[in-house]
């Protein structure tokens, strides 16, 4: 396209006030702004400017995330880079580890060797909960420790004694705004869970920051009980399950949804019926990726094979619809080793989501870090009747949908049913615990063993 010279004789578009065209360039994808940055002298300035470029990262990164980076930046918020963190973060493929410790104090442990467990961010604090531990037991302790904007700080982690769930693993515990919602899980007797429970970081000016557990309200209907199941919050108010392992071993292959009361003391579960839908599983992931929609990825499913399918929940308007997203595993770089349970997937900078570790059918665990792009997702052209089908003639899409990003620092063991959450940037990420390989001792016949291992994983930028 031929760029026009002239200030006052282009197209009725130029001539408007620049208000007015901020307003329109924010409405369109990034392809078509960057296109029209080429036409002429005006977009090619109005484009190159920190103030739309820092409206583009609110838009597509989030405000929240957006928020949180200048506050853990050194730059001041008129400096901040905010093209050049467009342009890093989508470039992005690396990530470097850290391995975190904890300030020694008498009344303040660290948190033992566990999998199966919980792990959230809220509040600015990391808040752990339960999980399975040597000998087949359970743990039933809560601690929370102070994060804040210093990521790599030491912690400080306290325990909550009083008023919380019985213990258990394979539970589920979700953040919907300041609130977790915990639901589910085993006991060390296997007994199957199906009570819900509210959390909350309690700030006490004498004895720091704590937590505090109560049992939601939800009336007589309720999922059947349940552990090694998926869930996440779709917003603040509502939270979804999936499958899992329920009475006598039967894996499940039920969709639910919380509805949380204005007062978050009452709640409503109803079951979501859809077909197609995802086949029973356990020890897969849920994760909301914004815009009513949530991706289910992998598990074990009812022969006790390690899948690696994609599904996608779409609650637009309240209509809730399972659409499976078909792709081609062959055609994706080191594709093999990708299906996987006891994983996690967290959506991170970017609006990607990172799943890391795992285990495959032949239960070796993993190390490694992928991502499947949310925007790469055919979603406009999905059908709610059929499934999406990516053919061989979409390769490229494809390798688009899948990446393995490399990693750096700290070597972490390969490890599956651990947990991970991401702060409220979405830059970093912080792991612990699950089963990792041990030393083989004679007569033992695996080397299977808990850890205590908390590590800080951080999506390289350079701002």
């Amino acid at each position: 396209m031929e760029e026009s010279e002239g200030s006052g004789s282009g197209s009725p578009i130029t001539n408007m006030a620049q208000d007015y065209l901020i307003t329109i360039l924010l409405l369109l994808p990034i392809d078509a702004i960057l296109s029209l940055s080429m036409t002429c002298k005006r977009f090619r300035s109005l484009t190159s400017s920190n103030t739309i470029w820092k409206s583009l990262c609110k838009r597509d990164l989030g405000s929240t995330c957006v928020e949180a980076l200048l506050n853990s930046s050194n730059n001041h918020h008129h400096q901040f880079p905010w093209t050049r963190l467009y342009r890093q973060v989508s470039l992005m493929d690396s990530v470097s580890c850290h391995k975190l410790l904890s300030e020694p104090h008498a009344d303040l442990d660290f948190p033992t060797a566990r999998a199966s467990h919980s792990l959230n961010f809220v509040s600015d604090c990391l808040v752990l909960f339960g999980g399975g531990c040597e000998g087949g037991r359970h743990l039933d302790d809560t601690r929370v420790a102070y994060i804040g904007n210093d990521f790599r700080r030491k912690l400080k982690w306290q325990t909550v004694h009083a008023g919380i769930p019985s213990g258990r693993f394979g539970h589920t515990c979700v953040e919907m705004g300041d609130f977790l919602v915990l639901f589910g899980g085993i006991n060390d007797r296997g007994n199957r869970q199906n009570d819900t429970w509210l959390g909350q970081v309690v700030l006490n000016e004498n004895k720091g920051i704590g937590f505090s557990w109560k049992m939601l309200e939800v009336g007589n209907v309720a999922p059947p009980p349940r552990g090694a199941h998926g869930a996440c919050s779709i917003d603040e108010k509502r939270m979804v399950i999936h499958g899992g392992i329920g009475l006598n071993g039967l894996r499940l292959g039920d969709t639910w949804v919380l509805e949380l009361s204005d007062s978050p003391c009452h709640g409503t579960w109803h079951e979501i019926v859809s077909y197609p839908s995802p086949p029973p599983r356990s020890g897969h992931t849920l994760t909301c990726i914004g815009r009513s929609r949530t991706i289910l990825f992998g598990g074990r499913g009812l022969g006790y094979e390690v899948l690696d399918d994609v599904w996608l929940l779409d609650t637009y308007q309240g209509y809730f619809k399972w659409v499976q997203i078909v792709y081609d595993l062959q055609s994706i770089t080191d594709g093999v080793s990708l299906p996987r349970v006891g994983h996690t997937a967290t959506l991170v900078l970017g609006g990607r989501l990172l799943i890391y570790g795992g285990e495959d059918s032949y239960r070796h665990r993993k190390d490694d870090f992928w991502v499947l792009d949310i925007s790469a997702i055919p979603y406009p052209n999905i059908t709610l009747q059929h499934p999406t089908t990516v053919s061989s003639k979409k390769e490229s899409m494809t390798r688009r949908m899948w990446k393995r990003w490399k990693s750096s620092g700290f070597e972490a063991k390969a490890r599956s049913f651990h947990r991970a959450c991401a702060d409220r940037s979405g830059r970093y990420l912080y792991v612990f615990g699950g089963m990792v390989d041990g030393f083989l001792q004679p007569g033992e016949p695996s080397a299977l063993r808990f850890d205590a291992e908390l590590f800080l994983v951080e999506l390289v930028l350079q701002l």
